[in-house]
């Protein structure tokens, strides 16, 4: 049988960003890029994504993030727009939830921006009346089941 000669497997590789928790210096964007909020995670290293111009978007995961930063549907991600596909665009940077309240704060996301919402147009503040998730019971009808 060969000899194993690397360093150890993938439980070695999972342990590397612990560095990453660490405070980072927040980034704004610049010429080419574009602020985004992710709608859902399509498979492949992609996402569709609501830019806040107001176009959406189909987003690849560059490789450099890929498998290492994860982005769920609803994160804050910065996106570098293309040339020459104005419907696709590349992730460049994932904001934490602490970062995309700054940017908030600051001015550079529009006030009507839903952070930490998980999935982008699931439960609206309209449909509050209209489906209980549960039935009441009085108490006649109870003694006779």
């Amino acid at each position: 049988m060969p000899k194993n000669k690397g360093k150890g497997g993938k439980n070695r590789k999972r342990g590397k960003n612990e560095a990453d928790d660490e405070k980072r210096e927040l980034v704004f964007k610049e010429d080419g890029q574009e602020y985004a909020q992710v709608l859902r995670m399509l498979g492949n290293g992609r996402c569709e994504a609501m830019c806040i111009d107001g176009t959406k978007r189909l987003c690849h995961i560059r490789g450099k993030m890929h498998k290492k930063v994860w982005i769920a549907a609803g994160d804050i991600i910065l996106v570098g727009l293309r040339d020459y596909q104005d419907d696709k665009a590349d992730v460049i940077l994932k904001y934490m939830p602490d970062e995309a309240r700054l940017l908030k704060a600051y001015g550079e996301l529009p006030e009507n921006t839903r952070l930490n919402e998980g999935i982008v147009g699931g439960m609206d503040d309209d449909d509050e009346g209209g489906g209980d998730a549960y039935i009441e019971f009085e108490d006649e009808d109870i003694d006779r089941i």
